[in-house]
């Protein structure tokens, strides 16, 4: 037992080879090495200041949008549930990394503050949320935005005014090695009603649309400029394709779904193979959105 390893269990639980099939939501994946759960924010920064500079490092929240290879993670994944919180100060709502971006809208909802509707429709943590710059039905995480705090690998934290994170489509810039411990917005007064009324139609439409009941990964693709990654891949005849236990949804071209007894490596070889077929048809190379751990696409 090492110094570091020693210290991080005065702080949470750290387990060994953990399958990280069991946290992600498409159900796939080997082992971690490290998988740390620290009791609270403090644990958080504690853990940063410890952990070797040379130990990669996994946040994770629900690993919605995640693809672990089968040979698992030489790392360290550090679960981030313990930051769940959400405050609000009249306009301005903050909410920590490891808070859901469901839960997040409802509450602004009840309180009558416009502008995070999409949530609603999102099943990822915070975290994850800021990291990709999340987005759905034309909303996105740098709308409202207005700051994020940070660790970073000296286990300070910092305040990042969002017009630093260089925020586009499904991208944030963090400083490299940081991990997100919340994010602030500021939202727009509006009747409690007519928001959550917006929230039903969008839930509506994507679980009318989209094969939530099987276990995926979200948007597997993101939507190239003037077109949707959904329309190309059904163009190329590609819905109900499978290789093992994976498959192109039906319901939806841009979804991955597990079967049950899917593999890392299946649903990775349908990912370049979809690639594949829609640049020879269409000439376009549709970019994942999906993040991987380990084998490359």
């Amino acid at each position: 037992m090492t110094a570091w390893n020693v210290q991080l269990k005065a702080w949470g639980a750290l387990r060994e080879n953990e399958s990280m099939a069991r946290h992600t939501t498409l159900g796939v994946g080997g082992p971690a090495r490290w998988y740390f759960k620290p009791e609270n924010r403090d644990a958080v920064i504690h853990a940063m200041k410890c952990i070797p500079s040379d130990l990669p490092l996994l946040p994770l929240g629900r690993g919605s949008n995640l693809l672990v290879s089968d040979d698992g993670f030489s790392g360290l994944v550090m679960d981030l549930s313990c930051l769940s919180g959400i405050y609000r100060d009249g306009k301005q709502v903050t909410a920590e990394a490891g808070a859901r971006m469901n839960k997040l809208s409802q509450r602004c909802a009840d309180a009558g503050l416009a502008g995070l509707e999409f949530m609603a429709t999102v099943p990822g943590d915070m975290g994850g949320g800021i990291a990709m710059n999340a987005g759905a039905f034309g909303q996105q995480v740098s709308d409202t935005l207005q700051w994020v705090e940070v660790v970073n690998i000296d286990g300070e934290s910092v305040r990042l005014d969002a017009k630093m994170l260089d925020m586009a489509y499904r991208h944030t810039r963090l400083p490299e090695g940081s991990l997100v411990l919340s994010a602030c917005f500021e939202l727009q007064p509006d009747e409690p009603e007519a928001i959550k009324q917006r929230m039903r139609t969008m839930r509506k439409k994507r679980s009318s649309t989209q094969p939530l009941e099987k276990p995926n990964c979200g948007s597997v693709f993101k939507n190239p400029p003037g077109d949707h990654a959904a329309r190309l891949i059904e163009a190329a005849g590609l819905k109900g394709f499978r290789v093992g236990g994976a498959c192109i949804s039906a319901k939806h071209a841009n979804f991955i779904i597990n079967e049950g007894q899917a593999r890392s490596s299946d649903v990775r070889e349908l990912i370049r193979h979809t690639r594949q077929t829609v640049e020879q048809r269409f000439g376009i190379r549709l970019e994942p959105e999906v993040c991987t751990l380990g084998d490359k696409l």
